[in-house]
C-alpha cells in the first residue's frame, strides 16, 4: 500500500512538472508574439512612412531641376541688368561604360568638351567607375557642343546632358560691385547656411552684392525629375515625374542705370569712387568704383583662377570703394566743425581769426594749404576759402575733442551705414581715451588740430560723407541708404514688397543752424575754392571740397561733397560725393567730376553732352591734356 501510494505521489508530481513546463512554453510563445506584434505594429503603424519614403528612394532616382535666379533690374524696370542665359551642363554614369571602352568614350568627350581627359578622371576616380551615379563634367557647354554629342550618340554610353542656366551680366562696368556675382556654394557656405535650406551639390549661391544680399530671394525653389531603377540603380522606367522649378523673385533697384553710366564716365580711368544719393529716401541712384571687373569672367570653368588674378590685380578691382574703403575726410570735414560751432554758440560766425600762412605750436609748425596766408577771417570766408588755420584754432581753443567727436557721430562717422550690402567699413571716430589707451599716450592739442582739418586719425567711406550732406539737405534727418527698391513676383511682375524709407537718425540741433550751415555750403560754390571748376547754369549746388594729404609732399586724396539743387524741393535733390585717390597723378578731378553729373541729371544730358555744355570743364581738360602731353582719356 504505501508503495502504491508513493507511486501516485511520483506520478502526480511528473504531472506537475509537465504542466509548468507546457505553461512556461506557453507564455513564451505569447510573449514572442506579442513582441512580433509589437515590432509589426512599430514597422507599419508608427514607422511606416519613414520605410515607404525609403522604399521609394531605393525604388526611384531623383535628379533635382535648378531653378534659375531671379532677374536684377535698375530702377525704371525697363531692361535687365542681369538675366538667365540657356547653357548646358554634361554629365556622366561611368558605370553604363563597358571597362575597354571607358579611355575611348572620355577622350572623345574631353576633345568636345574643350577640356582634358586627365580633368575627367579627376572627377571620376577608378574606385568610382562601377557606381551608377551621374556625375557632372562641365558647365556652360555650348549648343554646339551638345549636338555634336547627340548626333554620335551611341559612341558616348553614359554621357547626358542637361539645362543648367547661366548668369549673364547684361550691365557690366563700374556696376559690378553693385550687383556682385555668383559661384559653386563652398563647404564654408554649407556649414554657415545649411539651417537655410542650403545644400551640397551644383548649388550656386550670390558671392558679392546684391548677389549675396538678396541670395534667398533671387535662389527660386528647384524642381525634380523622378524616374524607377532597378536594385543596381538602372533606370527600367522612360515615364519620369517631373515637377518644375519655380524662378527666383525679381529684385529691382533703386540705382539709375543713367546716372550710373554719367558718373561712370565722369570719374574715368582713375582710382576712386563716386556716389550719387537721395538724401529724402537713402535710395542710391548710382555707385561707382573704380578699377571694376566684368562679372561674365566668373561663368568659366577657371574662375577660380580668375579670381586669383583679380585679388593680385593692383589697386585691388574686386574692392568697392564706395562701402569697403576708407580714407581721410579732409576739409569736408569742416561742415562738421561749422555745425558745431554753431550749435555750441562757443564762438560768433562774425569773429575774424588771422591767417598768416603757418601757425607755431608747441614744437611743430602747421602750415595753411596757402603759403601766404588767408588775412582775416570770419567763419563764412574760412569755410569756403578752405583755411586750416581758421579751424585749427577753432578746434583747439573752442570746441575740443571731445565735442568733435560728439558731432561727428551726429553725422554717422565711426558707424555702420546698414546699408544692404554684405560687408561695409564703419570708418573711426578717435578720442583722447582710445589714444591712451591704445598707443600708452595723452591726446595733444595738434591731435585735435589734425582732427579739425579731418586729418590725423579719423576715417570714412564715400558713403559716410554723402550720408554727412544728406543730413545738412534734410535739416538734420539721415535715412537709411538702401539700393533694393521693391520685389515682384517673376510671372506676374506683381510687387511683392516695397522698401520705404528708414530713418537711421534724427537731431535735435535747431532747424536756424542747418539753415546757416546751407547757406555757408552754398557760399563755398559761388565764392570759395570750388567756384571755376562747380560752374553751372542749370542747378545750384552747395558744398565742399577736400585734399587729404597721404604720405610725401602732393600726395592727396581729392574729395568734392555736395547736395543740389540748392533751396530745391526735397524730391528732387540728390548727393554727389566724388573721391580721387591719391595714387593717380594729380589733377583736382573730384569737382569737374561732380559738376559733369549734376549738368547730366539736371540737364537730361549723356557725358558727352554735358562736357560739351560745361565750357569750364572743356577748358581744364584741355589743360590737363597739354600738361600730362596726351589726352584724358574718359571711359
Amino acid at each position: 500500500m504505501e508503495q502504491y501510494n508513493s507511486s501516485v505521489e511520483e506520478s502526480s508530481s511528473s504531472q506537475v512538472a509537465r504542466n509548468v513546463k507546457v505553461f512556461a512554453i506557453v507564455v513564451l510563445i505569447f510573449f514572442v508574439f506579442i513582441v512580433y506584434l509589437t515590432r509589426l505594429y512599430t514597422l507599419q503603424v508608427v514607422n511606416g512612412e519613414s520605410y515607404r519614403q525609403q522604399s521609394q528612394q531605393v525604388s526611384s532616382r531623383t535628379n533635382e531641376i535648378p531653378a534659375q535666379r531671379g532677374e536684377i533690374f535698375d530702377r525704371n524696370a525697363t531692361l535687365p541688368m542681369v538675366i538667365n542665359s540657356d547653357s548646358f551642363a554634361v554629365n556622366l554614369n561611368p558605370a553604363e561604360i563597358p571597362d575597354n571602352y571607358y579611355d575611348t568614350v572620355t577622350s572623345r568627350l574631353a576633345r568636345i568638351l574643350g577640356i582634358g581627359k586627365s580633368e575627367i578622371d579627376r572627377k571620376i576616380p577608378k574606385e568610382d567607375r562601377a557606381k551608377y551615379k551621374s556625375i557632372e563634367i562641365k558647365t556652360n557647354v555650348t549648343f554646339e557642343a551638345i549636338s555634336n554629342i547627340a548626333e554620335n550618340i551611341t559612341d558616348f554610353p553614359g554621357v547626358t546632358w542637361q539645362q543648367k542656366p547661366l548668369r549673364n551680366y547684361v550691365e557690366t562696368g563700374s556696376i559690378a560691385h553693385v550687383v556682385g556675382y555668383v559661384g559653386d556654394i563652398s563647404r564654408d557656405e554649407i556649414k554657415m547656411m545649411y539651417n537655410k535650406g542650403y545644400t551640397t551639390g551644383n548649388m550656386i549661391v550670390g558671392k558679392t552684392g546684391i548677389e549675396k544680399q538678396y541670395d534667398s530671394l533671387l535662389q527660386g525653389v528647384p524642381g525634380y525629375e523622378r524616374k524607377n531603377i532597378d536594385a543596381r540603380g538602372r533606370i527600367i522606367s522612360d515615364k519620369p515625374i517631373i515637377e518644375p522649378p519655380q524662378m527666383g523673385k525679381r529684385l529691382i533697384l533703386t540705382i539709375d542705370s543713367r546716372i550710373q553710366e554719367l558718373a561712370e564716365k565722369a570719374l574715368g580711368p582713375r582710382v576712386g569712387a563716386a556716389v550719387v544719393l537721395k538724401p529724402s529716401t537713402g535710395e542710391v541712384l548710382a555707385m561707382v568704383s573704380y578699377p571694376y571687373y566684368d562679372q561674365n569672367i566668373f561663368n568659366s570653368d577657371d574662375s577660380a583662377a580668375q579670381y586669383k588674378k583679380l585679388s593680385s590685380a593692383p589697386n585691388n578691382p574686386l574692392l568697392n570703394r564706395v562701402v569697403n574703403a576708407v580714407y581721410p575726410p579732409a576739409s569736408t570735414f569742416k561742415t562738421i566743425m561749422t555745425t558745431a560751432a554753431l550749435t555750441e554758440r562757443i564762438i560768433s560766425p562774425a569773429k575774424k581769426i588771422e591767417c598768416p600762412g603757418k601757425v607755431v605750436y608747441g614744437d611743430r609748425t602747421f602750415k595753411c594749404h596757402l603759403k601766404s596766408g588767408h588775412g582775416w577771417l570770419d567763419m563764412r570766408k574760412g569755410l569756403a576759402e578752405s583755411c586750416d588755420i581758421y579751424y585749427w584754432v577753432l578746434g583747439r581753443d573752442y570746441l575740443g575733442v571731445d565735442r568733435i567727436a560728439q558731432y561727428a557721430k551726429e553725422f554717422g562717422f565711426g558707424q555702420s551705414l546698414e546699408i544692404d550690402l554684405p560687408a561695409q567699413s564703419e570708418g573711426f571716430v578717435p578720442t583722447a581715451q582710445w589714444k591712451e589707451r591704445k598707443y600708452h599716450v595723452k591726446w595733444l592739442g595738434g591731435d585735435t588740430m589734425n582732427m579739425s582739418i579731418g586729418q590725423g586719425y579719423t576715417t570714412v567711406t564715400p558713403l559716410h560723407i554723402a550720408n554727412m550732406m544728406a543730413m545738412v539737405a534734410n535739416s538734420g534727418k539721415i535715412y537709411k541708404p538702401h539700393l533694393l527698391k521693391e520685389v515682384r513676383n517673376t510671372v506676374t511682375d506683381e510687387v511683392v514688397e516695397t522698401i520705404k524709407p528708414t530713418i537711421l537718425h534724427e537731431s535735435n540741433i535747431d532747424p536756424s543752424i542747418w539753415r546757416a550751415v546751407q547757406s555757408d555750403l552754398r557760399y563755398v560754390i559761388t565764392d570759395g575754392t570750388p567756384s571755376w571748376p562747380m560752374a553751372n547754369k542749370v542747378v545750384a549746388v552747395a558744398g565742399k571740397t577736400g585734399t587729404a594729404e597721404v604720405g610725401s609732399v602732393d600726395h592727396w586724396h581729392s574729395w568734392m561733397a555736395t547736395y543740389g539743387p540748392f533751396n530745391g524741393s526735397p524730391d528732387e535733390q540728390v548727393v554727389v560725393v566724388v573721391l580721387v585717390e591719391a595714387v593717380n597723378k594729380w589733377d583736382w578731378w573730384s569737382p569737374y567730376a561732380t559738376n559733369i553729373i549734376y549738368q547730366g541729371i539736371f540737364a537730361n544730358q549723356t557725358y558727352e553732352e554735358a562736357v560739351q555744355s560745361l565750357p569750364n570743364v572743356r577748358a581744364y581738360m584741355r589743360e590737363l591734356e597739354r600738361r600730362n602731353g596726351q589726352g584724358t582719356r574718359q571711359e
